[in-house]
């Protein structure tokens, strides 16, 4: 029996913030930025939650509508996983929050947090779980994204970030299911992108707020190269792990942060893009959940099909990266 992906769903909100508007925003303090990071990502608008809900409002949203298609309701759900660095609360879980709002009396809980690396991280943790606990038959994973409401509004770097959550359901099948995983690595990048006010370094004082860094910030940038050269050898990872060939890869889809990114790496890989799909141009990078999200897409758009081989890539500020493989399964619900 394997752990496979039966159903996905998500959520995108409903507030649009268009380039235009962050171009009037910062046209004073950065007149030049918007431009040059539109070229350089692809990225063409965004979309917020409204400013009080809770990343778990998200979260919740996409599950429902997963669990919808799969023909489930929250009291079939054994095991939740949650994956964001944007979370409700330091301490407790997302994941509980989300338990609790969703009505899944059932199911335990825990969180993925390694940045956007988390939604392959936590399909391999579901499917190793699934693979030696028989207990497991239906588990949720969930990626959600709200870094907009921990940034400062007068950064920039705002420009990136959409919020939304992606979900999947997991049953245990002889039909497709997990193949293989790989992750890497390197923690010398942890002080370039962060929100270090707020944990055990650090607890958040009057100071810390005054100088902003309990909200995200980008300290130093992270090379071109770290995604350029990261991805391809995580394919290849996955693909030696699995035991096939990166060529026999139907469909591959990556952290949607950078397009030129993605289409650098596909060439590399020697794939077409009609092998992969982008959201980042109509929902800006929505970051834990931009990978569910993009599949999700995927799927309804008809680009994927039952027997698939598709590879998912994430990586996140740490610096993580987390590779999973998995064989789509001929179920209507997964298409529909």
């Amino acid at each position: 029996m394997n752990a496979t992906i039966v159903a996905t769903g998500s959520y995108l909100p409903e507030i649009e913030v268009t380039n235009d508007v962050l171009r009037a925003r910062f046209k004073d303090v950065a007149p030049e930025f918007v431009d040059k990071m539109q070229a350089s990502s692809g990225i063409l608008t965004r979309w917020y939650a409204p400013e009080d809900w809770a990343t778990s409002d998200l979260a919740v949203r996409a599950a429902n509508l997963a669990l919808q298609r799969a023909g489930k309701t929250p009291a079939d759900v054994d095991l939740i996983l949650v994956g964001t660095d944007s979370p409700d609360f330091i301490t407790p879980a997302t994941s509980v929050i989300v338990q609790a709002k969703l009505g899944a009396a059932r199911a335990g809980t825990f969180d993925v947090g390694c940045a956007c690396a988390s939604f392959p991280t936590a399909y391999t943790a579901a499917a190793g779980m699934m693979a030696t606990n028989a207990n497991l038959k239906t588990v949720l994973v969930i990626g959600v994204y709200l870094m907009h409401k921990l940034s400062a509004p007068d950064d920039p770097m705002v420009f990136f970030y959409g919020d939304g959550a992606g979900a999947a359901v997991l049953e245990r099948s002889e039909d497709g299911g997990f193949v293989s995983s790989a992750f890497r690595a390197d923690g010398s990048y942890a002080k370039r992108w962060a929100i270090f006010a707020g944990g055990t370094v650090e607890p958040t004082t009057e100071e810390s707020l005054r100088q902003g860094r309990a909200r995200v910030k980008m300290y130093d940038r992270y090379p071109p190269e770290i995604n350029n050269d990261g991805w391809p050898a995580v394919v290849r990872d996955v693909a030696k792990n699995g035991g096939f060939d990166v060529q026999d890869i139907d469909f591959l889809i990556f952290t949607q942060v950078r397009k030129p990114t993605i289409e650098l790496v596909m060439n590399e890989l020697g794939l077409p893009m009609s092998k992969t799909h982008t959201v980042m141009e109509k929902w800006g990078y929505t970051g834990s959940a931009c990978i569910p999200m993009a599949l999700d897409d995927a799927l309804r758009e008809k680009k994927i099909k039952a027997g698939d081989l598709v590879v998912m890539i994430g990586s996140g500020v740490g610096y993580n990266q987390a590779g999973a493989a998995f064989r789509v399964p001929d179920d209507e619900r997964l298409f529909g």
